[in-house]
């Protein structure tokens, strides 16, 4: 098993300490790839798109070769997990903001985000999630998080936090607005690694 990191920018070296705590938790084994090529996705069994500055991750996954190859993996039924910019990018909809800064969606699952729904760096928080699936609570970490506005079609809220959606699964698709890899709770990752 070879689960991969989208790397060009953000959060993704907690996201390989993640995965690599949560296959051990699972006693899986397998090898966690940080991805920068086109050519590093055809091996992979899942891949993860972290979290960062939407615009500019959208912008490298286009001029990098990544955008295309993303898409035909989420289509195919390869497990994706997008976090925070990655919600983002997952989404067949964005708002006013996305269409400004001419940010390239993936256009993958059915829910409309809204960027930053949660204010500026200095309005980050941490709150106890309830996740549809999980046992207990799970510690939201929100950094300038998106909020998801609406879900239609296949697509699911797992979670909400104030009212607002700030999880989503469709099919082999997960969504979070919030930073899963920046708490110790790998609960998040290992849904991922339990849809292969």
């Amino acid at each position: 098993m070879r689960a991969g990191v989208i790397s060009v920018q953000g959060a993704a070296p907690e996201h390989v300490m993640a995965l690599q705590d949560a296959m051990a938790r699972m006693g899986m084994h397998g090898e966690v790839a940080a991805v920068r090529r086109p050519e590093q996705l055809a091996s992979l069994s899942c891949v993860i798109i972290p979290g960062g500055e939407s615009t500019t991750i959208s912008k490298l996954l286009l001029r990098l070769g990544l955008h295309e190859p993303l898409v035909r993996m989420g289509e195919e039924g390869v497990p994706i997990l997008g976090t925070c910019a990655g919600c983002v990018l997952l989404a067949r909809e964005g708002d006013g903001e996305v269409d400004r800064t001419g940010t390239a969606l993936l256009d993958l699952m059915d829910m409309k985000v809204d960027r930053n729904a949660f204010g500026r760096q200095r309005e980050s928080f941490e709150a106890p999630l309830d996740i549809k699936g999980l046992d207990g609570s799970f510690p939201g970490v929100f950094i300038r998080g998106p909020v998801i506005e609406r879900t239609w079609g296949r697509c699911e809220a797992l979670s909400s936090h104030d009212g607002r959606i700030v999880m989503a699964r469709q099919d082999n698709l997960l969504a979070t607005s919030f930073h899963p890899e920046l708490s110790r709770d790998t609960r998040v990752h290992e849904m991922l690694l339990r849809m292969l």
